[in-house]
């Protein structure tokens, strides 16, 4: 089988190419930075993994150039059975732009919104509407995996940002869109998991991570695993089991969930 993974590399996009890689199938990595396909390509190819890997500069945001991707891979006889809709900016909670934090609800601009979600959802919309229907035609069957966020489904709890000395005005806070995308493709996964018949053998799911561990700040991490009943955040490896279950046949009774894997946050 052949895997299309959006956002293919940052830290998660490469996992789920390495999830797909380990269960034989192969994988095709798209972003928008050529340099970082080439660097990602090379480095799961060090793995020396039995599936092909390929990559395409792809923006999600415009529909011309998801229609490219497809038109080459069905020009070199590729069928995309597996779609994993991973692309999104990662807003940063701490921007400060002229003793102003753009982050925050009163100062967030417009232009910042329509670009986080031309990404972030929009863009898993039309990667689902054009790689979705192509899988559709032929009646073989595909999934549909969003990333989604633990933040789907509770709210972010804005004290975790907070910086010692400064007025709420200049208070860090996780950006309104974060919140509101990762809503967003709940609504899109359960939208496309009842869309096609039966027949055409279709399914959707979400899997929703908590926080993954990378370089945050200390005091950072140690709030938010105050937070979670684990006490830890995630290992950025500890996805790819399920990114396995979920776009294998060992799911296949599964359709329209969204599966929370937050270290138990969400139940608190």
């Amino acid at each position: 089988k052949w895997g299309l993974i959006t956002g293919a590399c940052g830290l998660l996009g490469q996992k789920h190419a390495l999830a797909l890689l380990e269960t034989g199938a192969s994988v095709v990595l798209t972003d928008i930075n050529e340099k970082l396909l080439i660097k990602t390509k090379l480095s799961l190819e060090s793995d020396n993994y039995s599936g092909q890997i390929i990559y395409y500069i792809m923006d999600v945001s415009s529909e011309t150039s998801i229609n490219n991707v497809l038109r080459l891979l069905q020009n070199n006889n590729i069928r995309i059975d597996i779609l994993i809709n991973n692309a999104a900016l990662n807003p940063k909670q701490s921007s400060l732009k002229n003793n102003i934090r753009t982050t925050r609800l009163e100062n967030f601009s417009l232009d910042r919104w329509n670009l986080e979600f031309s990404i972030g959802l929009t863009g898993a919309f039309l990667c689902s509407k054009i790689f979705g229907s192509a899988m559709a035609e032929d009646n073989k069957g595909g999934v549909i995996l969003n990333i989604a966020s633990d933040l789907s489904i509770i709210a972010p709890d804005q004290r975790i940002y907070r910086q010692d000395g400064l007025k709420d005005e200049l208070q860090a806070v996780k950006p309104v869109t974060y919140s509101v995308i990762k809503a967003g493709l709940i609504g899109l996964t359960r939208y496309l998991s009842t869309y096609w018949p039966n027949s055409k053998k279709i399914r959707a799911n979400a899997l929703s991570p908590g926080g993954v561990q990378t370089n945050q700040d200390p005091e950072f991490i140690k709030r938010l695993t105050n937070l979670i009943p684990m006490g830890r955040m995630a290992n950025s490896d500890e996805y790819v089991s399920a990114i396995q279950f979920l776009c294998s046949d060992a799911s296949a009774y599964m359709n329209g969930q969204n599966i929370v894997m937050d270290g138990g946050r969400s139940v608190l």
